[in-house]
Parts: C-alpha cells; sequence; structure tokens
C-alpha cells in the first residue's frame, strides 16, 4: 500500500503487479515507468515486469500475484478510498479467478473502506463477478477506462457487470467521446494526459462529457488538463474545481 497523491482516491493497494499493453491508452501509462524505477530500486515484486523498447519501458506481460498484501486492508483501521491494482489490472487475463475471489473476499471483510477498480477489460469482469462466489459488495466501485471512441464498447461491458456503483475514467483522454451513453454510470473523471510525451487534451472534448454527465446525472470529477508539467496547467475547468463524489445508489 501507498499513499498517494490521486485526486480522486486516498491509497493504492497492489495485490496484483504487472501488465499488457492494449488500447492507445495504454502507450504513455505512467505505471509502467513506475514499474521499471521500482525495479531499478532492487524492488523484487516489479523484477521482469517491464522492458526497454525505444528508450523507453514497456510491459513484457508478466503478471505477479501479490499473497502478501491481500492482508495488508485489514492493517488499516481509518477508512479509506482504496484504488485496487494502479500498477496492474485486477480483470487482466493473467490473474486466475481464484485469486481475484481472494480480493473479493478481502473486501467484503473490510467494509470500512471504499474500494474502487479500474479496468481496461470490462468484458472479463462483467463475466467473473456474474458467476458464483461473488456478489455485489456496497463497499466496491467498478470502473473502466475510455481514452477515445474506438473503446467507447467498454462503458456497455461495464453496465453489464454487478456493481453498487459504476465510474468511467476518461484519462487520458486522447479523442473525442461523443456520442458516449453514461446511463447507469455514476461518475466520471476526465483527465488529459502527463509527463514527458503527454499528448494533448482538447477543451470540447470535455465540454461533451460534462454534457454527457448532466444528461445521465452523473457526478463529473476534473482531474487535472495534463501536459508535460501538470502543476503549471493545474486542474481548473470552467474558472472552478469539479471535485465531486458519487453517492451509493443501492
Amino acid at each position: 500500500m501507498a499513499e498517494t497523491s490521486i485526486e480522486w482516491t486516498d491509497a493504492t493497494w497492489n495485490p496484483v503487479a504487472g501488465c499488457t499493453i492494449l488500447t492507445a491508452g495504454c502507450t504513455n501509462c505512467y505505471a509502467m515507468r513506475m514499474a521499471a524505477r521500482l525495479e531499478a530500486m532492487g524492488v523484487e515484486k516489479y523484477a521482469g515486469l517491464t522492458r526497454k523498447s525505444g528508450g523507453r519501458a514497456k510491459w513484457t506481460g508478466n503478471i505477479r500475484l501479490d499473497v502478501a498484501a491481500l492482508e495488508i486492508p485489514s492493517l488499516w483501521k481509518k477508512p479509506r478510498r482504496v484504488f485496487v491494482n494502479s500498477m496492474s489490472d485486477l480483470f487482466h487475463a493473467g490473474v486466475p479467478v481464484d485469486f481475484i475471489r481472494r480480493v473479493w473476499e478481502v473486501m467484503s471483510a473490510t467494509p470500512h473502506h471504499t474500494y474502487q477498480i479500474l479496468t481496461k477489460r470490462p468484458d472479463r469482469m462483467a463475466e467473473i463477478l456474474s458467476t458464483d462466489g461473488f456478489r455485489v459488495l456496497p463497499n466496491v466501485w467498478l470502473g473502466t477506462s475510455v481514452e477515445d471512441s474506438r473503446v467507447l464498447h467498454r462503458l456497455d461491458e461495464l453496465r453489464a457487470a454487478p456493481a453498487a456503483l459504476r465510474f468511467v475514467s476518461y484519462e487520458p483522454l486522447i479523442g473525442s467521446v461523443a456520442g458516449a451513453n453514461l446511463t447507469g454510470i455514476h461518475w466520471a473523471i476526465v483527465g488529459g494526459e502527463s509527463g514527458p510525451n503527454a499528448r494533448p487534451m482538447d477543451k470540447k472534448w470535455i465540454d461533451e462529457i460534462f454534457d454527457q454527465c448532466t444528461d445521465a446525472d452523473a457526478v463529473f470529477f476534473f482531474k487535472q488538463w495534463g501536459g508535460k508539467n501538470k502543476k503549471a496547467t493545474g486542474r481548473t475547468y470552467r474558472e472552478r474545481l469539479w471535485d465531486d463524489l458519487p453517492e451509493l445508489r443501492i
């Protein structure tokens, strides 16, 4: 676990590490860079999870399960919003269903925390969570990442997943998502890409999402404009900060 500067959560919890580049939103993934740094620092958990390609760290596709990390949330007495697997994807094909079930058991046993699960594989998430051995937990929010219109199908797959609360992360937003349907989605996080190779975000793409949230009664959260220096570009949209959180609707 690590305290985090991510604006929409309080802490990260990584019982799984490692991933695979899937779509355009993965190109400049911060977790790849972080995993490479951690390996260079001698952190065994991240050894072999990335390789150098074109001078940059890229996922190898190797997945590492951290059984010892499963006990961490039970040690936190103060309630937290917990981003699950910021350094991986819980529903990656390399994560066994039995291990996902163990993660579910931990979250069920620690109802004082709110868990936020973000995946680029909502199809597998919906399939697994619809099987025996899983139930809807009121303290677990399910989300998917959508970077542009090419992956809008993920919203339909997210809606198919049994959940107390659903959210979408439009980050990094690298293209228009006009036509997105946020029906059944309770929260939308919007953010531009940051880092040395950040791709630009157009304000009109944000305006589209803002209107979609209004139409679907979804809560709008603006994370950042991004760019090479995200602190310089800031988090102000329409002359204010948007830090609202959704309310449980079951």
